[in-house]
């Protein structure tokens, strides 16, 4: 484990291209031990890009990714990839539908999807049927995975990803495709893991600026694949920053801990009755 205030990744004037698209460019960002960051931004800004340099799915074109004290490039990613934790809606289409919740949890132990002829040990039993208690799908765990609500399937990744202990958790727009109900549901449950000190460093992906759960510390904004602001959430999530990073004006609200954003009102606009 690391030490205080351990680098968990570190991205040096990192560049990602494919053929004439730059998807990423100039982007320097550290991430320490403990912190819980945002990454949000428009469509095209890169997000998901940033996310797979996090996972050691994608090399960068140019400049550098450290993750987990191990440079990219000169590490075995299969040695690498055990330590991360990711929930992503890649991965949930690979899982099969028919597949219990409680092995679509447990067989994350074990590096696999689909659970074939692997015998758990006691304690990778005892450790899923905790972390679908704490996701709140423990009352699902004989159910088949393809027939969860999204909210459920959601809740069950999570779980997943939680399952090898990681010390990195990405997640990669987790309240995509959720009713009202359900996205509460599930930013109440981050919420409690974001608060949770043993918890690892959490990295969470969205558009929304209402998809970020109390207890998310730091905000990286992104625009068009270079950084616009990133720090502590309240000095980042400003009408300021997200106007320019939107190319709109906004308005930003933060109330009991959640976040909200609107266009302003245009000077002179007679407001709907």
């Amino acid at each position: 484990m690391f030490g205080a205030m351990a680098v968990v990744a570190h991205l040096r004037e990192v560049r990602v291209q494919r053929g004439r698209a730059v998807l990423l460019d100039g982007i320097e960002w550290t991430i320490q031990e403990g912190e819980r960051w945002v990454v949000i931004g428009p469509n095209g800004a890169g997000k998901t890009t940033l996310l797979s340099l996090l996972a050691a799915q994608t090399h960068p074109s140019a400049g550098g990714v450290d993750l987990l004290g191990q440079t990219m490039g000169r590490v075995d990613v299969f040695e690498l990839r055990p330590r991360i934790g990711v929930a992503s809606s890649a991965i949930a289409l690979r899982i099969p539908g028919h597949e219990r919740v409680r092995d679509v949890v447990a067989s994350a132990a074990y590096g696999v999807i689909g659970r074939w002829r692997e015998r758990y040990e006691a304690a990778d039993e005892a450790r899923a049927r905790a972390l679908m208690t704490r996701l709140h799908v423990e009352n699902l765990a004989d159910r088949a995975f393809g027939t969860l609500s999204e909210g459920e399937r959601k809740r069950t990744e999570i779980a997943r990803a939680l399952m090898a202990d990681p010390e990195l958790l990405l997640l990669d727009e987790p309240s995509a495709g959720l009713d009202l109900a359900g996205r509460e549901t599930l930013v109440e449950t981050l919420a409690a893991l974001c608060r949770d000190p043993a918890a690892p460093t959490v990295v969470l992906v969205t558009h929304h600026l209402e998809e970020i759960p109390d207890g998310i510390t730091h905000a990286l904004l992104l625009s068009g694949g270079h950084t616009v602001a990133q720090g502590p959430l309240v000095e980042v999530l400003t009408a300021e920053n997200l106007s320019r990073a939107y190319a709109m004006p906004l308005v930003v609200t933060h109330a009991d801990g959640r976040w909200t954003a609107r266009s302003a009102p245009r000077h002179g606009a007679t407001p709907n009755p």
